[in-house]
């Protein structure tokens, strides 16, 4: 994060002085905008959207009852906002949902029983396509490929432009995970139209945020929350979390603080949602900050040379990312390709225990 030279000797010297801990610094640089981009945001001279999303209306007295908990060097971190969850302004809301079941064994399959079959008033099940999407850039993993697994799917951008969704599902995309928002003052600008229109195809959709570490957390799940819809038929909303080597963030936060800060955007998504966020990460991120730790979060994997077995071993996981060159009708630029940790029938099950 850039920010003027007046500020920043001013900011250093409260610091040193001893007047600030460094989550307060954090507290203070996330007034401004932040400066952090990524593949996924334009940089452009102004925020994205322009209009239609309001500024966030935090209480005073709600910052002031803020939960707080010491960290490993003595300070005292700011964890949540208290008081009501601001509701979203780009969409109308829906009923709250319960959560979806963690992975608690691996494989994924081995955690439902026989699903009954399907009573009176009880929900259709959708149509699960094959895949038929290519590779630009193909890889043999061996015995475990991702095309023996049954319930494929994608994550899009922006950077995906106009997409043919009814296409894109008949060739295998029988979920996707649309990006929203990242930090606290980006929205994809695609985002509303992949969402209503990905509905609208039949396909199963949940929404992600890209987490960034110079922004508080609270400011962060907020923004998600103003944005992305509490849709009962929505996937659960996914904290994504990695280095960013085009951010001018300079924070290096130490792996029990990063832990923190995810922490609190998730019990903040949590509760608004109903549903357990899922993790996404990649490897690098992973084994510096997250291995042995959110035993109980279902996490989504990027492991684009090998079976994620191999890249996180013991790790239980819900979704696979295995490739970022995919290509399909439907959508002209290359596309993230994903699987599902089980079969059609836990595809199902899984989807109606959180609707339940």
């Amino acid at each position: 994060m850039r920010f003027s030279v007046v500020p920043a000797i001013f900011l250093a010297c409260l610091t040193l002085s001893g007047c600030i801990s460094g989550a307060d610094t954090e507290s203070v640089l996330s007034a401004v905008p932040s400066r952090e981009t990524t593949g996924a945001v334009a940089k452009t001279s102004r925020l994205v959207p322009a209009a239609d999303i309001g500024a966030a209306s935090i209480p005073a007295a709600a910052i002031a009852e803020a939960p707080t908990a010491a960290s490993a060097e003595g300070e005292t971190h700011e964890l949540a906002w208290a008081g009501n969850v601001p509701q979203p302004q780009a969409f109308a809301t829906s009923a709250m949902t319960v959560g979806m079941p963690v992975p608690s064994e691996r494989p994924i399959a081995a955690l439902f029983r026989p699903e009954p079959p399907m009573g009176k008033g009880q929900r259709t099940r959708s149509k699960i396509y094959s895949q038929q999407f290519r590779d630009a850039k193909p890889i043999n993993f061996g015995k475990v490929s991702p095309q023996k697994y049954a319930v494929h799917g994608v994550d899009v951008s922006r950077w995906q432009g106009q997409i043919d969704w009814p296409k894109l599902r008949t060739q295998g995309a029988n979920f996707a995970y649309i990006k929203a928002t990242d930090g606290g003052d980006h929205l994809d600008p695609m985002f509303k139209t992949n969402w209503a229109r990905a509905k609208e195809a039949g396909i199963k959709r949940g929404a992600y945020h890209f987490f960034y570490w110079c922004r508080a957390a609270s400011h962060q799940a907020d923004w998600f929350i103003r944005n992305v819809p509490r849709d009962p038929d929505a996937l659960p909303p996914v904290i994504d979390v990695e280095y960013n080597g085009e951010s001018s963030c300079q924070f290096r936060l130490s792996a029990e603080q990063a832990r923190e800060k995810m922490q609190v955007f998730m019990d903040r998504l949590e509760r608004h949602y109903g549903k357990r966020p899922v993790i996404y990460t990649a490897p690098d991120f992973y084994k510096d900050n997250l291995r042995g730790h959110f035993l109980d979060y279902p996490f989504w994997l990027r492991s684009v040379a090998a079976h994620p077995s191999k890249v996180y071993p013991g790790r239980k996981w819900l979704f696979w990312q295995y490739s970022g060159s995919g290509l399909s009708q439907g959508v002209k630029e290359k596309i993230d390709l994903n699987v599902f940790h089980g079969g059609e029938g836990e595809w199902h099950q899984w989807l109606n225990a959180g609707r339940s």
